[in-house]
């Protein structure tokens, strides 16, 4: 695990710095304790990242449970009820991934999957713009378009002007500047640059920074515009922050009903992340799917039994992983050691980092997932790509990051029946034969009732006085539903005076008399039926 200690130790420190205002700002968002998040991912970063198979996956509370969490507090009466579902929908993901149910994450299109990354990249451009010149006013991590305070993404954006703190626009750019001169032109001149990250510099004239401008009235940063960690008084008031389940609700109805639902929405969102973090990943490592939703599982019972957050693998934080270069899973573990000791040693420390800096460096990470040239590549693949991609991508900026992509698979699906419709079959159209034109239907390999529409079109069209040659020797299955369809054309081509000719490795039949006899009485066929 060691091996690429190099490259995972300056990649978990970026991922850190990523995560630290998400976990705090997903929690606020969520209506938890402050410290519901940071419990979260520690859990997610050691516990999660030390079961998963994922090497470079990261996991943490997600902003796509934010809105459950807030109404599951409310309808439950407390936050320690709410955590009683946390812990059982943990044990549920343990069933799913004893169940197999992480081969679900294959079956999402490519196209739908890069629409999800671009989409969140876009998501954390527009999110992260206000925060960078610091306007505050929605808590960090938010991916929904219609915003906590009121606002929605675009408002946001406009009201910003209004809203520029000097201080705030000053250190973000300034971190802008420091990061992009780091990854562009220093980490090319010394092998130096590349260790120490160029993220970790940023933060650290950020804290500079704030420090050296707190007496000056123009330039100060007020603390609701700096990482907000709870800070405890002394050891006791630390373990005061933890939370404990209150087990006795556990007969509640409505706990079990948000118990699964957290379930599915996390095993969802993580095996979405799993699919994508592995596309980005430029070593390829392929995650096992069920042992990642054993890992979650694990990770929620945990976090719901100190009082934590529903913990996901979230891409936002994987992609930073990605980008930082990291390796192997200790990126993130050791991410998941600083979130936990830097909120016991260093809370007063942390808490002079200005948002707007760390609002760069997800501008970065947000980018990176987003580069134009993409939309011309997937541009470039045709239609029955880009369509599905674009419709996630708006999707995700106009709703939120599920009701995108379950447009996108939406609209994949209906790509594939399409595609299904026009490969069924193709016909071949020869020469006359005893006075009749003769044509040629060769069925695909594959023939099932979705080609039902194409099929029946096309036997519809055919003119009268007509050879049909009915080729079926390279299909392999053959639906009932098909078979049926062929049963009702023999009426109709004794009345449009059409001959018949079946070939299959059945063997050869002139105006059979019934396709659904033929197909019976000769087993040997390699054609399935349903």
């Amino acid at each position: 695990m060691f091996k690429y200690l190099k490259n995972d130790l300056p990649a978990s420190i970026v991922v850190f710095f990523v995560a630290l205002p998400l976990c705090l700002g997903i929690a606020l968002a969520s209506g938890a304790p402050l410290f519901s998040g940071v419990i979260a991912g520690i859990i997610g970063g050691i516990i999660v990242g030390a079961l998963s198979g994922s090497q470079i996956g990261v996991s943490g509370p997600a902003a796509g449970l934010a809105a459950i969490v807030l109404t599951a507090i409310a309808e439950l009466g407390s936050f320690e009820n709410f955590l009683v579902a946390v812990v059982l929908g943990g044990f549920i993901q343990i069933l799913f991934g004893l169940l197999k149910a992480g081969v679900i994450g294959y079956y999402f299109p490519s196209s739908v999957i890069k629409g999800m990354l671009t989409g969140i990249g876009i998501i954390i451009i527009l999110k992260q713009i206000p925060h960078f010149f610091g306007y505050d006013a929605e808590p960090e991590g938010s991916d929904s378009f219609f915003e906590v305070s009121g606002e929605n993404t675009f408002s946001a954006l406009f009201n910003v002007v209004d809203h520029i703190i000097l201080g705030s626009m000053i250190v973000g750019i300034l971190g802008l500047v420091v990061i992009l001169l780091w990854d562009k032109v220093l980490a090319k001149k010394a092998k130096f640059f590349t260790v120490v990250q160029g993220p970790l510099v940023a933060v650290v004239l950020g804290i500079v920074f704030y420090a050296l401008t707190q007496s000056h009235e123009l330039f100060t940063i007020a603390s609701s515009h700096l990482v907000s960690v709870p800070v405890p008084d002394d050891a006791a008031s630390f373990f005061n922050q933890f939370s404990f389940p209150n087990f006795s609700a556990i007969t509640n109805p409505q706990i079990w009903v948000i118990a699964f639902t957290i379930a599915l929405v996390a095993s969802l969102e993580t095996l979405l992340c799993v699919e994508a973090t592995d596309k980005l990943d430029p070593h390829k490592n392929v995650t096992p799917t069920n042992k990642e939703l054993l890992a979650q599982g694990t990770g929620n019972i945990l976090s719901g039994l100190i009082g934590g957050l529903p913990i996901t693998q979230v891409i936002v934080r994987s992609s930073a992983n990605i980008q930082s270069g990291a390796r192997s899973k200790l990126s993130t573990i050791i991410h998941g050691l600083l979130l936990l000791v830097s909120v016991i040693l260093i809370p007063k420390l942390l808490n002079m980092i200005p948002l707007s800096v760390l609002a760069a460096i997800l501008l970065i990470v947000g980018y990176k997932l987003a580069k134009p040239q993409l939309f011309k590549k997937m541009y470039a693949l045709g239609w029955k790509q880009f369509v599905p991609y674009i419709v996630t991508v708006v999707g995700i900026v106009f709703t939120d990051l599920l009701v995108g992509i379950g447009l996108g698979l939406l609209v994949g699906i209906v790509v594939i029946l399409l595609k299904s419709y026009q490969n069924s079959h193709f016909l071949h159209i020869e020469d006359k034969s005893n006075g009749k034109h003769k044509i040629k239907m060769t069925l695909a390999e594959e023939v099932t009732f979705f080609n039902k529409g194409a099929i029946l079109k096309e036997l519809d069209s055919l003119p009268r006085d007509t050879y049909l040659e009915l080729n079926l020797l390279n299909t392999r299955y053959l639906d009932h539903d098909i078979i049926e369809i062929l049963e009702d054309f023999l009426y109709k081509a004794k009345e449009r005076n059409i001959d018949i000719k079946l070939v299959s490795k059945r063997g050869v039949e002139e105006n059979p008399s019934s396709f659904i006899q033929f197909f019976k009485v000769r087993p040997k066929s390699n054609i399935s039926l349903s």
